[in-house]
Order: structure tokens, then sequence, then C-alpha cells
């Protein structure tokens, strides 16, 4: 359900009016929805539970949206965290979630951040070359421990995604190669120190088409079949996440219980526990972004919808030519055609060009949509300028869950050497 609607001719998060939040916390600002967080998780394990998928591990895949307050939501609905970085690991453990149902993802994974997490006492290591599964095991066996692992394969599957969130194709960096993975899994599962109990996949994000991801999931149900017959002992099979979520008005992705059915019918035979990363599914929906129309320029064919948000804080279009829908707080039922674009000093700080939208003036509000996922959390400080707050609304309440963080701020931590 959308929590951010139009109430008294004006749009609210919840019960709480968007601009009343800008007047109080200042623009640009990540506003989120605690709704709709806990419905999306909630929609995710119903469609897997009402197909029949009970054996099931949920891991939201911290990325997407770390922020603590939105983790602590998560972990209320007993959410794992899937991480990438003992950094996001520390996270986890911050918000309370069990370090049993923490999985460490990723393909550079440090020796330091491996002796972090073991030290932890975290669920899984996903192993993304034969190296680090040797190099673990030696860190565990040190400790007289076992590191439970799953080795990533690389099935070599179009996910039909953009290519910079394409990870399950031959030449992407992630996994190995899945013709590879029986022999590589038997010297790995004979080390002490490391406990393999199977198999992990990824093959992208953003994914609109449940295709690729059965033709995916058919790859590791026969390679944990070979696993199997070669007298290895498989319990778990991690799917990964992907599943992408509508940008535009009008789009349709597939729901969380076409993608339980599919799950249910293709994994019916494999007597796992399955494992699932969800992140943007979970997140993207939940977040708007709220910015204030600085200038309206005249342009050689449309005007230039100059907003103070920017290319830092909100990275998508400049690095996918991502869409966000553009929409007014207080929309008057004009329409205009225009470009809309950051104050940042690059061409790419660009949002749309040509677009229809409400028709806004200088002073107004508007947000864009779908910002609760790779947002805030992408954001940098170009042009020397403040990382965006967050905000969380839950009913008629709101709270800032990260401050607004000032170049002033940013200045003090930087030291000149004294030979200058």
């Amino acid at each position: 359900m959308d929590r951010f609607t139009l109430k008294g001719g004006a749009l609210h998060c919840e019960d709480v009016a968007l601009q009343a939040i800008a007047r109080e916390v200042g623009t640009p600002v990540y506003v989120y929805s605690a709704k709709m967080f806990r419905e999306a998780a909630q929609a995710f394990r119903g469609g897997l539970v009402d197909a029949g998928v009970h054996d099931a591990h949920l891991a939201y895949a911290i990325k997407a949206n770390p922020n603590i307050a939105v983790l602590k939501v998560l972990a209320a609905e007993g959410f794992g965290a899937d991480v990438v970085s003992a950094g996001e690991m520390n996270r986890a453990l911050a918000a309370g979630m069990p370090a049993a149902d923490i999985v460490f993802s990723g393909v550079g994974k440090t020796r330091g951040e491996l002796i972090a997490a073991l030290d932890a006492g975290i669920g899984q290591f996903n192993l993304e070359l034969e190296e680090e599964g040797e190099v673990l095991a030696d860190l565990a066996a040190a400790r007289g421990i076992t590191a439970p692992a799953v080795l990533r394969v690389n099935p070599d599957v179009d996910a039909g995604t953009h290519a910079k969130i394409s990870t399950g194709r031959k030449e992407n960096k992630f996994g190995i190669p899945i013709s590879e993975a029986v022999a590589m899994y038997a010297r790995l599962a004979g080390r002490p120190g490391l406990d393999l109990k199977g198999v992990a996949i990824h093959i992208g994000s953003q994914l609109s088409d449940l295709a690729p991801l059965e033709a995916a999931y058919v790859r590791v149900g026969e390679l944990v079949a070979e696993l199997r017959a070669a007298g290895h002992t498989i319990a778990r099979v991690d799917l990964g996440g992907g599943l992408g979520v509508p940008y535009k008005v009008g789009e349709v992705m597939p729901s969380a219980a076409a993608f339980g059915q599919m799950v249910a019918r293709v994994t019916k035979e494999w007597g796992v526990t399955l494992m699932f990363e969800p992140g943007r599914r979970i997140a993207g929906s939940a977040g708007v972004l709220v910015t204030e129309v600085v200038w309206v320029k005249p342009g050689a064919v449309n005007p230039y919808i100059i907003v103070d948000a920017a290319m830092n804080d909100l990275a998508r279009p400049a690095l996918y030519d991502a869409w966000h829908d553009f929409q007014a707080v207080v929309p008057t039922g004009n329409r205009m055609i225009a470009n809309i674009a950051g104050p940042v000093c690059e061409t790419g700080d660009t949002f749309a060009m040509g677009r229809e939208i409400d028709e806004v003036a200088s002073g107004d509000l508007a947000v864009f949509r779908t910002a609760g996922a790779y947002g805030a959390t992408m954001a940098s400080t170009y042009n020397s300028r403040s990382l965006v707050p967050e905000v969380l609304v839950e009913d008629g309440r709101y709270a800032v869950v990260a401050d607004r963080i000032t170049p002033e701020t940013i200045l003090a931590a930087e030291r000149v050497p004294d030979w200058l």
C-alpha cells in the first residue's frame, strides 16, 4: 500500500505532511514510511509461505538502505542481514539482528573482515573464490572453530537488467563458473575449519521478469543434484535477491505471490533451507527524496527545473539513467514539460529531460519517488555539499534518524600538514 498520498491537497507520508518535515529539517531530505518497510517485508515472506515455502531464511540486503532505524524495523519482522562489509555487519548487530542470521556476501572480503565476522559468529559466508575459502578455513581452524559457508556460483544467465547491476553473466566479477563448482566444492569441503553447507546465486538487481531467475534456479537445482551424487550433503541454497520495484506510475513488477509460486515449483524436490536476500524490494518504495525548486530556468527547448537536490544526494539517474517519478508536494493540477536538474557542476546532474511533470515554480516543494533504496546510502559530499538527512515516519509522528552532515563538520575532520 502506498503511504505517500495526498491529504487536503498536500502530499503526506502516512499522517505527516511533508511540508512540516521540510520546514523543520530543511531540504533536501529523505523521508521513509515505517509501515511501508513492514508491509513489504511481510508481503515478501507471505508470498513464500502462501506458496508452501516454509523453510526459508530472510536476510535483508543492507546495502539498499543501511539506516539503523530501518534495520530495527526489519529486525522486528524477523529479518536477518545480507552484508558486504564489516561496517554493514556492525550495523546489523547494533540493530539487534542476531549474528547467526547474518550472511556475509561480496567479492572483496578482506582477511580482517573475515576475522571480524568469525569472531562475531555470523551464520554464513558466501565464498566467491577458492582462495577465499582456503583462507577462511585456515583462520577458523586457528581459532578452533568451523566457518559455515556456501559457494557462490555464476550460472551465466542474463538477468535482463541494467548492465551495471547485472551479476550473473560469465563476464561479471561475481561467483565462480558453475562448470567448475563440483570440483571446487570437493576441494573446499575437505578442509578443516570450513563447514560447507551448500551453494549461493544472485544474478542481478531490479529484475522485472521471473524467467531469468527461474532459469538460474533450475541450473542451481541441477548443480545440487550433481553435488549430492558426488557424496556431499547440501543443506542450504542461497537464492539471493533481485526482485524489482516500480519506478514509474503504472509500471508492474512480479508480485511476491508469483515469485513464491515459482520458487516453490522449482525447488520442491531440493529438501534444503532456502536463503533469500531482498533489498530494493523491501526498501525502494518506502522512501522519497523531498526537494525544493530553486529556479525555473528558461531552456532552448524546455525549461530547466533547478532543484536543491543533486546527483550527490540521489546518484541513480547519473549512474544508470534511472527514472524516479517527480511529484509536486502541493499539486495544482496543471502540467508542464520540463527538464529537472540539480546544482552540481556536472552535466550529468540531471534527473529528467523533456518530461511531463506537475507544474512547479521557485520555492515549491517536490519529491523524487521510490528513493528508499540506493538513495542516501550512495550519497557523497561532492561539490562540498552536505550529506542529506533521513527522517522516519510512523503514523502521525516522525524523527530524524540521520543528521544532515554539513560541509563545516566534514571540513573539521580534515588536517593540514605542519609543513604547509
